[in-house]
């Protein structure tokens, strides 16, 4: 037996063994690409304009992760990247592609705010269109922020306004035998309409028409004050759509017709000499470590995709919050005695219950343990998203932000009846009453749905109590703005769920003035969750062992600008719970 062991042993460890050494294998290649390149010279150009191309879908924030896949551009990557790019004397300007990435409305506020903070400090922004083709605004706003926008001749300019829809479920799943059993609290929380109703509900249709008026009105505005033209103005000219570029020039909807690479060109020339085009994601690998900006230190905390228990795995690439990861981040920046305030950037449906707890327990820490905690709200903070956000010394939105949600939903749909439609059967055995109440094979019994029902009725109880102490509002008032709905910025706002309309920028300066830092003052942004090293990496997948902590002595290598070097190259080569949730909403 002890030899059996032994040789299973030495099978496992030559299989580790030959694992480290080819991930050591690609470490020493990746270093001798980065000598090569350092050799010739490789340095960004004197004279640089920044490109961004925003025609595709965004997420807020990226996954904390190692990866040596290429990551896709986020909306904190264009906020942070331009207030660097700003005091980069070598970048003299922003070139914009916009069109089709469908952009929501709070999303466009966010990247405007950004371009508007760039060209204040003197430089310019030029942004180029194909065509805007799709109905919403989002695309549209996010391009007034330019001091030109220029549109391909005879390019389709649709942006009109906003709407959406839904899809349900209840006639199929009546047709099919499935029986849904879905506790919703309370009558706005709609993400389990698809399975329960056969239509829209007064209420659902209430909080969604409300939603977009509020969007509507807002960009409206907004993208009128840009283009200076009236509202009445900015109103007739969207609501000629679908038109075309020349149309749109007429209207004043645009500045300038030509071809990408006209528009390219005229960035380049404002430039000056020998300007080059450098894309956002080139200049931010000069960023190798985890902060922005200089002076007193500020946490980012970037929760960002659907709030899950545990822990998110070694190189995963889905954008996820998960409890544990994100309950440790705020526990590190609470104990770092450099870090002066948390910023917590919120942009989820929410998710699990307990791991939104979790979280929220870490936050009301880092209060008691005196650290100022400011949440800078993105696209959508709603459901699990509010909850973790209900403590924090301030609350800061966009005004087209979808927030609220306070409520919780919980059930299944049985399916046991559907098989036997198709000739299958399904039998369980379980020992204890209710040791199958779960299974989607048979329908709650009545006192299991009292049982669900019961859960449902603690847990927003629980929620709307913790909003009330949080919020510091009266118990009555959040009963009366809670009940599942979904309000945008500008309607939270004018009910105490938030306290100031704005961007990252703005919650970066009430954290600042709560943390005693001077308002003139800049400060440096220090992000969590940090992304994992490469050791952490291999060990998350495999464990500690001798072999792992023997590589780990490059650690310190790792770490030196010449490795910075070489992960920047490999990167960029070619390659039936109770939840706090919001989802089915447009954007």
């Amino acid at each position: 037996m002890v030899a059996f062991l032994r040789w299973a042993g030495s099978i496992v460890a030559g299989a580790l063994n030959g694992i480290l050494k080819f991930a050591l294998a690609i470490i020493i290649l990746a270093i001798v690409v980065a000598l090569v390149a350092m050799a010739r010279g490789d340095k960004m150009p004197a004279n640089m304009v920044l490109a961004i191309d925003l025609r595709k879908s965004l997420v807020d924030s990226a996954p904390s992760n190692f990866s040596l896949g290429n990551s896709p551009l986020t909306v904190m990557d264009i906020v942070l990247g331009l207030d660097a790019a700003e005091r980069d004397s070598r970048i003299k300007g922003v070139f914009v592609r916009v069109g089709d990435g469908d952009l929501s409305i709070s999303r466009a506020e966010e990247i405007k705010a950004a371009l508007k903070k760039f060209r204040a400090s003197g430089k310019f922004v030029i942004v180029h269109a194909q065509g805007f083709d799709g109905a919403g605004l989002g695309d549209y706003l996010a391009a007034t922020a330019g001091d030109q926008i220029w549109m391909q001749p005879k390019a389709p300019f649709s942006a009109a306004g906003v709407g959406g829809g839904e899809i349900f479920l209840r006639g199929l799943l009546d047709k099919i035998k499935a029986e849904p059993q879905i506790a919703k609290r309370k009558e706005y929380k709609s993400a389990a309409d698809m399975y329960m109703e056969s239509g829209m509900t007064k209420e659902d249709r209430e909080q969604l028409e409300a939603l977009m008026h509020s969007w509507y009105d807002a960009a409206v505005g907004d993208a009128a004050k840009e283009r200076k033209l009236s509202r009445e103005a900015m109103t007739a000219a969207l609501e000629a759509s679908p038109q075309f570029t020349e149309d749109a020039k007429a209207k004043k909807l645009i500045d300038k017709i030509g071809y990408d690479d006209d528009a390219l060109n005229a960035a380049l020339a404002k430039a000056g000499d020998n300007a080059q085009p450098i894309t956002l994601a080139q200049f931010l690998t000069s960023k190798a470590d985890n902060s922005f900006g200089s002076g007193p230190h500020i946490a980012l905390v970037e929760a960002s995709g659907e709030i899950v228990d545990g822990s998110s795995g070694p190189l995963s690439v889905e954008s996820v919050i998960a409890g544990d990861d994100m309950a440790r981040a705020i526990r590190q920046a609470t104990a770092d005695k450099d870090i002066k305030a948390i910023i917590l950037r919120v942009d989820s449906p929410g998710g699990s219950v307990t791991a939104s707890d979790q979280i929220l327990d870490a936050v009301k820490k880092a209060q008691a343990a005196g650290k100022p905690v400011v949440v800078s709200m993105g696209s959508l903070a709603a459901s699990g998203g509010y909850y973790i956000s209900l403590s924090a010394d301030k609350i800061v939105a966009e005004p087209g932000t979808i927030t609220g949600s306070i409520g919780v939903l919980t059930g299944k749909v049985s399916i046991g009846n559907t098989l036997g439609l198709i000739g299958v059967k399904g039998e369980m055995v379980g020992v204890g009453k209710n040791a199958l109440m779960d299974s989607e094979l048979q329908p709650y019994t009545d006192d299991q749905w009292k049982a669900v029902n019961a859960q449902a009725d603690a847990i927003y109880d629980d929620f709307t109590k913790k909003v009330a102490a949080g919020r510091k509002l009266p118990l009555a008032k959040v009963q009366d703005i809670a009940r599942g709905r979904v309000w945008s910025g500008s309607d939270a706002a004018g009910r105490g769920l938030v306290d100031k309309l704005g961007g990252f920028w703005d919650a970066a300066d009430i954290a600042k003035r709560l943390s005693g830092i001077p308002q003139g003052d800049r400060v440096s942004f220090k992000i969590y969750p940090r992304q994992k090293g490469f050791i952490e990496s291999i060990k998350a997948w495999f464990g500690n062992s001798d072999q792992v902590d023997a590589i780990a002595n490059f650690n310190s290598l790792m770490q030196s600008p010449i490795t910075k070097q070489a992960v920047r190259a490999v990167r960029a080569a070619p390659r039936a719970d109770i939840e706090l949730r919001a989802t089915n909403l447009p954007e």
